[in-house]
């Protein structure tokens, strides 16, 4: 199952995990990225400054999907 997270326009990897609740703070997002535990659009993504646009999906182990909806 995939989860549409609204933003407003770009956003960098490490602020959409806190944005869409998958971490808590900055480092725990920063620490999942380190930690091979996140895919966008399928392939790892280990920068935390990737930019994030309309209907990009982002993967994280053992939490879920996550697709990028610009409003």
């Amino acid at each position: 199952m995939v989860t549409d997270v609204k933003v407003d326009g770009e956003i960098r990897l490490d602020q959409f995990l806190k944005w869409s609740r998958v971490a808590s703070t900055g480092s725990q997002s920063k620490m999942m990225i380190a930690s091979d535990m996140v895919r966008v659009n399928g392939i790892p993504e280990r920068h935390r400054t990737r930019k994030l646009k309309h209907g990009d999906l982002v993967e994280v182990k053992n939490m879920g999907s996550f697709r990028v909806i610009s409003l």
